[in-house]
């Protein structure tokens, strides 16, 4: 199927890489269907940040990554009710996204660990959710955190 995106174009989409949200998002709730996009310089291989695209609404794309790039002991607290809609859900088929925002100083990047979106690989269901922990913000600032990451990796 061909789909227009905000980020890539016109581009040729797997009917096996639509991703259905029953209830849509938080505060895009009449768009159901999405796909997660990436950009990647060599054409192969994936990097850390996603295009959580809408198939409806072109402009309508959305920066997402792990969060636990960032939180490696992340572990959303949430209602069991709340994943009913992924259909049977098991933590090997679950795909965990938060949003990032990146604005103008770039030290000022975030992350929402609040509401991030869970998907089920296997049905390709997914839901954005609130989560009970109260130690998880909408606004996570982890560019330091990004820095720091980059210095080890370059051996500094």
């Amino acid at each position: 199927m061909r789909i227009k995106t905000k980020h890539f174009g016109e581009i040729d989409l797997d009917e096996n890489k639509i991703l259905n949200f029953e209830n849509g998002i938080l505060g895009f709730e009449d768009y159901k269907t999405y796909t997660l996009l990436y950009n990647s310089e060599d054409g192969e291989s994936a990097s850390d940040v996603f295009w959580l695209q809408s198939l409806e609404e072109p402009a309508l794309a959305i920066p997402v990554m792990s969060p636990f790039l960032v939180r490696e002991d992340y572990n959303p607290k949430v209602e069991d009710e709340l994943l009913k809609p992924l259909g049977d859900v098991r933590p090997e088929d679950m795909a965990v996204f938060v949003s990032i925002t990146v604005p103008t100083d770039i030290t000022k990047l975030s992350a929402n660990l609040k509401a991030p979106f869970i998907i089920n690989v296997q049905t390709r269901k997914g839901a954005q959710i609130i989560v009970e922990n109260q130690d998880y913000e909408i606004k996570y600032y982890f560019y330091n955190q990004l820095q720091s990451m980059k210095e080890a990796k370059e051996g500094r």
